[in-house]
């Protein structure tokens, strides 16, 4: 039998100032290579080890994959991300959280990278990502910015 507990995987810092931001990081040592002029200056990707990603995303690209994400209230924050099994798994885990009574920031979704994605919030607000394995053949345009 498959074990089907999340697996804490990823960790999205929302950033006011991008470049601020991957200057801050870098100056710490990680290693945030320039990739895309279109999206740079709202999604970075540190090269981490140890299996965990450590992503930079801007206040303005945040509800493009976090509809209810709480930007207009000019917060920054973190999304800790959990990788679960199945895409089926996102769905029936987001059920269980939600029908126990914590929020939801963003129902599940098939999103433009590949993954079924959704978002809950643990009891004192923070945001945890729920996310399927990318699936390439279910990848699309992301939102215009």
């Amino acid at each position: 039998m498959m074990d089907e507990r999340p697996v804490l995987d990823q960790v999205n810092l929302v950033v006011k100032d991008m470049t601020e931001s991957v200057a801050f990081y870098r100056g710490l040592g990680l290693a945030i290579p320039d990739r895309d002029p279109l999206w740079d200056d709202h999604h970075r990707s540190a090269e981490v080890p140890g299996g965990v990603d450590f992503d930079l995303d801007s206040e303005g690209f945040a509800p493009q994959w976090d509809a209810g994400w709480p930007g207009s209230k000019g917060r920054s924050g973190v999304v800790m991300g959990f990788r679960v099994a199945s895409r089926d798994a996102v769905d029936r885990l987001y059920e269980s959280v939600t029908s126990a009574g914590y929020a939801s920031q963003q129902e599940p979704y098939d999103a433009f990278w590949g993954a079924r994605y959704a978002i809950v919030e643990d009891p004192d607000g923070n945001a945890v990502g729920l996310m399927s394995p990318v699936d390439p053949d279910l990848r699309s345009t992301p939102p215009a910015m």
